[in-house]
């Protein structure tokens, strides 16, 4: 059954976490809703990890509405938050346009977006508009080049100061949860222990009310580099190379298809076929 809102609510007061993974595609989501993950995330990171993009940045609203899509048709009973993906929300009444069509035209649940102090009369319009929002600071992926790169945030008191100031900004806007990239721990720990809205982390610690990674990265799927926060609980990767090398092999060697794998004809149809040819 669907998660709801004040599911994730009451999760966060029980001390009860929250797992979030990304899904990108209908086969992808169903295996992350048989698995019984509380949220699918439709992230912007699809342009890198699926599309074969350098960054978030190229991604499109077309796109981001495709797979997202996708997801929900894999993923019926699961709740599914989309990126809302770079320039979709620069201005409110583009946030607006744009978030309508995740939620009424792809079937998500809620939005995301990338910011805080900065974006707070964004996130106050759409939540305001009934858009269900879920805040994204620390490294936001879409602005990285003004950060310095990929890189860790909130490492002296100025910087840390202002992520418990982005935090405020976004649950005062409206928001009901907010994703923690990148930051010490401590920051993180004090950013959960303040706001009332569930911190979805990812390299941001265990004190976070839940956890987020990507699906391509935690089964060994993307190998162009893997973050210190990824864990993989699988090498998919290899398995699948080895398997394609061996179909590749077999057709060569005239290996497959065998005959368990090919349709015949009966006796009797093949003597009326051809005859006595």
């Amino acid at each position: 059954m669907r998660k709801t809102i004040p599911d994730f609510e009451k999760m966060k007061e029980i001390g009860e976490k929250i797992s979030m993974l990304t899904a990108y595609d209908y086969p992808s989501a169903q295996l992350v809703e048989e698995a019984a993950v509380d949220i699918i995330l439709v992230g912007d990171s699809l342009g890198m990890v699926v599309l074969g993009y350098e960054s978030t940045v190229p991604v499109t609203m077309e796109e981001m509405l495709h797979h997202t899509k996708a997801v929900r048709r894999g993923a019926p009973q699961t709740f599914i938050v989309a990126d809302m993906p770079f320039m979709s929300y620069a201005t409110v009444d583009l946030a607006i346009l744009n978030a309508g069509r995740l939620i009424k035209e792809g079937g998500a649940d809620a939005v995301k977006l990338e910011g805080g102090v900065d974006i707070e009369p964004i996130v106050k319009t759409l939540t305001r508009a009934g858009i269900p929002v879920v805040g994204h600071i620390g490294l936001t992926p879409q602005t990285a080049t003004q950060l310095g790169g990929f890189k860790v945030q909130g490492r002296d008191l100025e910087s840390a100061t202002r992520l418990v100031k982005d935090g405020s900004a976004i649950e005062r806007a409206g928001a009901f949860m907010i994703v923690l990239e990148a930051i010490p721990r401590q920051v993180a720990a004090q950013i959960s222990q303040e706001l009332k809205i569930p911190t979805i982390g990812i390299g941001a610690g265990a004190e976070c009310d839940g956890q987020v990674l990507v699906f391509h990265d935690i089964l060994g799927l993307f190998k162009r580099f893997t973050p210190k926060f990824v864990k993989k609980y699988a090498e998919l990767r290899a398995a699948s190379v080895l398997a394609i090398k061996q179909y590749g092999e077999e057709v060569k060697s005239n290996l497959f298809p065998s005959d368990e794998h090919t349709f015949g004809l009966s006796d009797e149809v093949i003597q009326k076929l051809y005859g006595d040819k």
